[in-house]
């Protein structure tokens, strides 16, 4: 494996616990282990997987100004989270592109940005770039810090007799400083996969006693480490878009399906200006979601085609292991993106028909809203 590549607090564990150790956005991480990737997902769907998401990147922002500054690099209205909330938000370049999303956590006397881990060191430096005109500071807490996702239905049973407090009392999108195992941990009501569950921030260094202990308490209800080839299926069956797949800089919040986050009467911030403009004018394309018939299977790249012409092409794709059908996000024409339009997607020369459908594809989640 690359020298070059990081390793979060739990490797060896994943090493242990048989991952097979792939690169993965500057990390060596797990894409799955011995149980196997369908195995895993199911796991999630109808009892536990256990996840280490330790890759992804923390930035602290405190200060006089703190909500100014979040307020003027973000595209949701931070000024609307309450203390003990979490809100999913984006950060745009002045054209509207998007730079990365990410998680903004309110606390009473600090916000906590949580960025996808390959973009950590471009978020950070573009952050610092605005910080630089408002009284705060940003501090990089990422190396210090590790993330573990407890997912399903069974993740509230397994968490509760190791945490403090009640984990009934953390409701969707809301976040409680705590223990668990009896160590200092942030338990959020948040996770990547649609199923109900929690998001737990530790210091590295106790990762592993968090990680063993969950493992532990949750055997009998058949909680299992679940590693990134899960995860991948698990929120495309969610309709959730995926940084560097889905979105990018080359589409603006509008084109990518997250125009109700992006609130374009607040304060002005960096993008709005574009974003704006561009509502006026019409968006000329949207991304998409698309339901394959038959047992065509999807893959990135592979082109969208209407009328014997290429139109866009598959920016997520797989087989929905809960559904048995290829599922997909792509980006199409606007006037294409209409639900229940018939696209067809060139599947290595042969061309299967796809219905667009408005996500989530899996609908049975047991996710508390």
């Amino acid at each position: 494996m690359n020298s070059l590549l990081k390793r979060t607090s739990l490797y060896e564990r994943h090493v242990a616990g048989g991952g097979k150790i792939v690169p993965f956005a500057g990390f060596e991480m797990p894409v799955q282990y011995q149980t196997g990737i369908i195995a895993e997902h199911a796991a999630v769907r109808e009892t536990a997987g256990l996840f280490d998401v330790s890759h992804m990147g923390e930035f602290i922002v405190r200060g006089p100004q703190a909500l100014e500054l979040v307020q003027h690099v973000t595209v949701n209205d931070a000024s609307k989270i309450e203390v003990g909330q979490a809100q999913y938000s984006a950060m745009c370049l002045e054209s509207g592109g998007i730079i990365d999303d990410l998680l903004i956590y309110r606390f009473a006397d600090r916000f906590m940005l949580v960025v996808n881990a390959a973009n950590r060191e471009k978020d950070l430096k573009w952050i610092q770039q605005h910080a630089d005109t408002f009284d705060v500071e940003l501090e990089d807490v990422s190396e210090g810090t590790a993330l573990i996702a407890l997912q399903g239905p069974a993740a509230r049973e397994i968490l509760q007799p190791l945490t403090k407090p009640d984990v009934n009392s953390i409701e969707y999108y809301r976040f409680s400083e705590g223990e668990v195992a009896n160590v200092p941990a942030v338990i959020s009501g948040t996770g990547y996969t649609g199923e109900d569950g929690f998001e737990l921030y530790t210091a590295a260094e106790d990762a592993s006693k968090v990680w063993d202990a969950l493992l532990s308490a949750g055997s009998s209800d058949g909680l299992i480490p679940a590693g990134l080839g899960a995860r991948d299926s698990l929120r495309l069956e969610m309709g959730y878009s995926l940084y560097g797949n889905d979105l990018d800089e080359n589409h603006t919040t509008l084109e990518s399906g997250l125009g109700w986050i992006t609130k374009l009467d607040k304060d002005d911030f960096v993008g709005r200006d574009a974003l704006i403009e561009q509502k006026e004018n019409g968006v000329a394309r949207r991304l998409v979601g698309m339901k394959l018939e038959g047992r065509a299977f999807p893959r990135p790249g592979y082109p969208i085609v209407s009328n014997g012409e290429a139109v866009g092409q598959i920016t997520s794709g797989t087989m929905s292991p809960s559904l048995g059908v290829g599922i997909a996000l792509g980006y199409v024409p606007s006037e294409m993106a209409k639900i229940d339009t018939v696209l067809q997607i060139d599947v290595r020369g042969r061309l299967a028909d796809g219905r667009v459908q408005r996500p989530p594809f899996y609908t049975d989640s047991s996710i508390r809203r």
